[in-house]
């Protein structure tokens, strides 16, 4: 049954995704921060295969939605598929529409930490993601369950930053870096803001 509440998710993990795909494609590809993920990937493919960016992220992603159900079921592909495709679309979307968001690179920096922070905290808060690298490390500790999930995704992030550093160069990989540092810090104040006012509304309706 659709309740209010549900539709209330989806909007807000739709809204998430439409900020991710913009800020992924007016600052980060333009600016090819490499840090890790599908997008990165892509573009690193993106140079010995020359496609347009969108249809190399889309059919890794695709792939990886296949994969997910296989692997990890149901569940787990019903929770990322709204997710993965609002990405794929607003990522095609803003990919294409001819104007520019770049004004300088700092600023795009701050920017795109900002404005990707709160797209993933739309997601994460709802229980949704994009399909990632995630995946293929949840299989893995799912078959081999000592091997922790955190340090292969970042296993696996690390392998993109290499790829990324012989593809692109140092400058590149060198702000993806500093970008995971703090957008990640940004998330996390976020997603801590979160647990705190849902602690806050229990507790006012308890009393």
């Amino acid at each position: 049954m659709i309740t209010k509440q549900s539709i209330q998710s989806i909007l807000k993990i739709i809204l998430g995704n439409a900020l991710l795909g913009l800020a992924y494609a007016k600052w980060m590809v333009p600016h090819t921060i490499i840090n890790g993920g599908v997008t990165s990937l892509s573009l690193v493919i993106q140079k010995v295969i020359p496609l347009d960016l969108p249809v190399i992220s889309n059919s890794l992603t695709v792939i990886l939605l296949i994969v997910c159900g296989l692997f990890l079921g149901k569940s787990y592909l019903m929770k990322s598929i709204i997710g993965s495709l609002s990405y794929m679309s607003f990522f095609s979307l803003f990919y294409f529409l001819p104007f520019q968001l770049m004004i300088w690179l700092p600023i795009d920096f701050i920017l795109a930490c900002l404005v990707i922070a709160i797209g993933y905290y739309c997601c994460l808060s709802e229980g949704s993601t994009t399909v990632g690298v995630d995946v293929l490390a949840l299989i893995i500790h799912q078959r081999n369950p000592k091997r922790s999930v955190a340090k292969m995704i970042r296993n696996f992030n690390l392998s993109v930053l290499v790829l990324g550093f012989l593809t692109y160069g140092a400058k590149s990989v060198a702000i993806g870096f500093l970008f995971s540092v703090v957008y990640t810090w940004v998330l996390g104040k976020l997603l801590l803001w979160s647990v705190n006012q849902t602690d806050e509304i229990q507790e006012t309706v308890e009393n």
